[in-house]
């Protein structure tokens, strides 16, 4: 099966010039990081995804959950059921980049008990500071 990441960076980045979104915009929305975001955008990567990444960009910009996935097999994409239920709870996004923020938090609490532990070692003394 031929997939044509060209037409996903084609496709994501007309709507979200339609939509006036950026790529840290449809990040949070999506719950996708911002690098892979930018290397669907740019179409630099070609590799196979996680097909739940091309939905939830898909939904992200406000279109039928497996529109992506059909632009990248050449076929037409679905149109939006705006009668159904909505699929993802709209607080998954926000919980993600809730884990995210707490992930780069848990990153400086390492690096600051690195530091207090250097200065234990060292008898007191502040060590040199880096950078």
């Amino acid at each position: 099966m031929n997939e044509d990441w060209a037409a996903v960076a084609e496709a994501v980045n007309a709507r979200a010039r339609e939509l006036s979104m950026r790529q840290k915009e449809i990040a949070d929305a999506s719950g996708v990081s911002l690098a892979i975001v930018r290397e669907i955008q740019q179409g630099r990567i070609q590799r196979r995804r996680n097909p739940r990444t091309l939905e939830a960009l898909s939904l992200a910009l406000d279109w039928h959950p497996q529109h992506l996935t059909a632009v990248l097999q050449g076929q037409t994409p679905p149109n939006p059921d705006r009668t159904a239920a909505p699929i993802e709870d709209p607080m998954v996004p926000l919980l993600n980049t809730i884990i995210r923020e707490l992930r780069g938090l848990r990153a400086q609490v390492g690096t600051l008990t690195n530091r207090l532990n250097e200065v234990e070692r060292s008898g007191g003394e502040k060590p040199p500071r880096k950078g």
